[in-house]
């Protein structure tokens, strides 16, 4: 790709920077289905990487075995993409209809836990090889603006605390979001545009496509694609500006939650301590002070708690914070309380407090009681 249109590409770099998103000596994997949102972001980052904005990027790529043939030819459109622009490739193939049914979860979360594994274990293997510190290591997504729109009216509609509302966060732990700030529409002309150019770099499918097109987006049965044809397009017809009336928007609640959040880590650090040091993932407990709390910023802590347990990327729902802030009763822990929430965590109290951790410790630890 040549710098034929660069209007994308400045402003996913300016977004990058503002954003401090990742910058020359970043290691990026890039999760790229093949459609044309992830085809233009590695574009764009070829570009940036051209230019030194960005250090080695590589290509994954996620086979989630659910359409065919269709799926083989993403896959196939996504290495040639890769290779033309010489970045490393990576592939996986996971049986997501299979690990959905054993998991008892809908096939699109399975999905998306699938990806996210495959991405960490795909950036740790780049970080390496390029003798990058893991710290510097990002995993680079091609969300647009449409989808943070997209995000903001499926949440009205099934319900979210307020800083749900903010939509996608740029940058999500090691997760980083360039292309917020652009539509769908205006990567799709960047990337028709810039495949006029002479000296173009250009990758197309065995139908002579720029990118390849998902047949399940048109299936108004699931969620996001209800509100993709027929809510967002209503929005549009009262005001052509909704998209950028919601981004100005999403981003004023992103302020306010982040001075929220940084009041929930400071309470955090007061009046929780982690049951295994330097290791999260394995809970913390929450002391009596704790319930004292205003519960804007209890919730906020417990939701980061439990992030922190199962992942940036994992969903934490509304009733598992509500079960976890009933162990406290009167600002005080209600001794014997024991629940488990999100499948797989335990939560106990006593008068040390309230713990969060998993089962399998909570398990372990009553067996040695």
């Amino acid at each position: 790709m040549t710098k034929h249109d660069g209007h994308i590409t400045d402003i996913a770099r300016k977004t990058a920077q503002a954003r401090q998103l990742f910058g020359p000596d970043s290691a990026c994997l890039l999760m790229v289905s093949g459609g044309s949102d992830s085809t233009a972001l590695s574009y764009v980052m070829h570009e940036l990487a051209q230019s030194g904005d960005v250090g080695p990027v590589a290509v994954l790529h996620v086979n989630h075995k659910l359409r065919g043939q269709d799926a083989e030819d993403d896959a196939e459109f996504c290495r040639m993409l890769a290779d033309a622009l010489a970045f490393p490739f990576f592939c996986c193939e996971v049986d997501v209809a299979h690990e959905a049914a054993l998991a008892h979860e809908n096939v699109e979360a399975q999905g998306r836990r699938e990806r996210y594994a495959a991405a960490t274990e795909a950036l740790e293997s780049l970080c390496l090889h390029e003798a990058v510190p893991l710290a510097e290591g990002r995993i680079v997504t091609a969300h647009t603006a449409d989808d943070r729109v997209e995000n903001f009216y499926m949440r009205s509609i099934v319900g979210t605390g307020p800083g749900g509302f903010r939509s996608m966060l740029y940058r999500n732990g090691k997760v980083v979001r360039p292309l917020l700030d652009c539509t769908r529409a205006e990567l799709r002309t960047f990337v028709r545009d810039a495949s006029q150019a002479e000296d173009a770099i250009v990758v197309r499918d065995d139908k002579g496509q720029l990118w390849r097109e998902d047949a399940t987006n048109a299936h108004t049965d699931r969620f996001r694609a209800y509100v993709r044809q027929n809510i967002v397009p209503k929005a549009r017809e009262w005001d052509v500006r909704a998209t950028d009336n919601l981004v100005r928007s999403m981003n004023l609640i992103a302020d306010e939650d982040d001075m929220l959040d940084a009041m929930a880590e400071e309470a955090l650090a007061e009046d929780a301590v982690l049951l295994e040091e330097g290791a999260p993932a394995q809970g913390c407990l929450l002391e009596p002070a704790f319930g004292m709390r205003p519960h804007p910023i209890q919730r906020r802590c417990i939701r980061k708690v439990l992030k922190d347990m199962l992942g940036q990327e994992e969903r934490i729902d509304a009733r598992s914070v509500d079960r976890v802030l009933e162990a406290f009763a009167d600002g005080r822990p209600v001794s014997g309380h024991v629940d488990n929430i999100q499948g797989d965590i335990a939560v106990s109290a006593n008068k040390l407090g309230v713990r969060i951790e998993p089962m399998s410790a909570f398990r372990a630890r009553r067996k040695r009681g």
